[in-house]
């Protein structure tokens, strides 16, 4: 596709550079790739950018980008869950902060600092899911700190996404609350199983009955195998629509993956327009 002058100065003033056009063969086929820099960590948060609609224009033509009520792939969750499942999902926002906090389900309880439960406003449009705590995190006691925590605000400032973690902060964007697969930091150089994941999942669970985002970011391995039940690679789940009792489900990649493996942030950004071509095709909350 071609950009006008407009468009393609809305796109500089988000740090995005329009490539030469590629032809799309398939869904999500290149839509901008933007340089590093647009992810790039920053040492303090910038203002909101300008519109990023332009941007999306590649996505637009997707039916699961634009009638995802319509299109959404039904992917159920791994079955079970703890015994303790029923009485989480009766919980409100302060028992289920201190239920978490006090939890000795697993073998991960141990090796915490804090139990990183969750951040940003109660009702929010969007839900970022990633996958465990680190040593930052853990030490903070909030879900994506350091670098991750300014890679993923530059990654939702671009689609128009609040970053705001004060609970009774209200901006005219869309808000984002974040939250992770597991609550506490697995041991440095471990790998969490199934039974970790099966502990924390009806906390998650919990968190987004009472959320009730219009749709799901997992970011990663394992905030995917918690809500969709599934291990097959990233890369073949990448660019559709997934489902969640209901909740639109956007698969992408982990920021502490992409800090790593800088060539990856062009599908980071295909995700991202995916997730706010889906927000726009659900209109109005």
């Amino acid at each position: 596709m071609s950009w006008d002058e407009r468009q393609r100065a809305m796109l500089a003033e988000m740090g995005l550079r329009v490539w030469s056009p590629v032809p799309q063969q398939e869904a999500l086929a290149e839509p901008v790739r933007p340089p590093a820099a647009a992810f790039a960590p920053v040492s303090a948060p910038s203002a909101a950018p300008p519109h990023a609609a332009p941007a999306i224009a590649a996505v637009q033509a997707l039916p699961t980008a634009l009638r995802p009520s319509e299109s959404l792939e039904s992917t159920p969750p791994a079955a079970g869950g703890a015994a303790r499942s029923p009485a989480i999902a009766r919980m409100d926002w302060a028992e289920l902060r201190s239920s978490a906090a006090a939890c000795q389900a697993c073998a991960l309880c141990g090796g915490r600092s804090n139990s990183v439960f969750g951040a940003g406003p109660v009702r929010a449009d969007c839900l970022v899911v990633g996958e465990a705590p680190g040593e930052q995190e853990d030490a903070q006691g909030e879900p994506f700190a350091g670098q991750s925590a300014q890679l993923l605000g530059n990654m939702l400032r671009a689609i128009n996404l609040s970053f705001a973690l004060d609970p009774n902060s209200v901006v005219p964007e869309q808000q984002v609350y974040l939250s992770s697969a597991l609550k506490c930091r697995p041991p440095p150089g471990s790998t969490p199983g199934a039974a970790e994941l099966e502990q924390c999942r009806p906390y998650l669970a919990r968190q987004i009955e009472l959320v009730k985002p219009r749709v799901i970011l997992a970011m990663g391995r394992l905030a995917v195998q918690t809500l969709l039940g599934s291990s097959e690679p990233l890369g073949r789940l990448r660019g559709r629509v997934h489902d969640y009792q209901g909740s639109p489900v956007i698969v992408t990649l982990a920021p502490s993956y992409l800090l790593r493996n800088l060539g990856e942030k062009a599908r980071a950004w295909e995700d991202l327009c995916l997730v706010q071509a889906t927000l726009q095709g659900l209109g109005p909350r």
